[in-house]
């Protein structure tokens, strides 16, 4: 049986292989899968170049959250190079079933800032990924380089995450709202009383420029795409 014309490849953009299908997904009210979250990720990598930054894959990310050996973890993890980094994003999704590829229904994100030594979940709808996140945040915060007690490295549900106005969009609020911390932790912008974020996020993540966002990933993937 011959492959279908969504399985093309249209572009490999650092160790990311995009599809045709991809494009079908970003041009329709869809919700994002995997790769193209990992693309937009590489993508600020590459705009935001910095050893203080880690903008982690969604398959990493999963595999912190749902790996079956803690033991192991470390091992696993120590790669990236935690301790060193400033600023990790992680993005957390729903899906419990570690054998099924591109499973959940729901995308949002977990960030660590070292200044501030907590970890601040936002989620786009009503803290429905909160239990995912905290089950990364709990896998992970050890691994940090602060301390090996949870006590020391605080939790926070993030309550002024600008909210999602449809069912398909949290890839998206994903995108705009790492998009954001990028910009504030690069360029130095004003931080809230706690040394955060939020209100940036808040300001600049409406629900304009999240649609915008569908168009802006589109556009700059057809802009990397090899001229045939």
């Amino acid at each position: 049986m011959g492959k279908s014309p969504g399985d093309e490849k249209i572009l490999t953009y650092n160790d990311v292989v995009l599809r045709r299908s991809d494009l079908d997904i970003l041009s329709g009210p869809y919700f994002l899968n995997d790769r193209i979250i990992e693309f937009y990720f590489s993508y600020l990598s590459s705009c935001y170049p910095s050893e203080d930054i880690l903008l982690v894959p969604p398959s990493i990310a999963f595999w912190i959250t749902n790996c079956p050996d803690i033991a192991s973890l470390g091992d696993f993890v120590d790669p990236f190079n935690l301790p060193g980094k400033e600023l990790v994003i992680f993005p957390v999704n729903n899906n419990n079933d570690v054998t099924q590829a591109e499973g959940g229904s729901h995308w949002s994100l977990l960030a660590f800032n070292r200044n501030s030594k907590v970890f601040v979940h936002h989620d786009s709808y009503g803290g429905l990924n909160a239990g995912h996140a905290k089950r990364l945040y709990k896998a992970i915060f050890r691994y940090m380089g602060i301390a090996d007690t949870i006590s020391t490295c605080e939790y926070l549900e993030c309550n002024r995450t600008p909210q999602q106005v449809n069912g398909y969009d949290c890839g998206l609020y994903v995108a705009a709202i790492t998009k954001a911390i990028c910009s504030w932790y690069k360029n130095g912008e004003p931080k809230d009383e706690d040394g955060l974020w939020c209100s940036v996020v808040s300001d600049q993540v409406t629900p304009y420029a999240v649609g915008e966002m569908r168009n802006e990933i589109l556009m700059l993937i057809r802009s990397l795409m090899p001229v045939k």
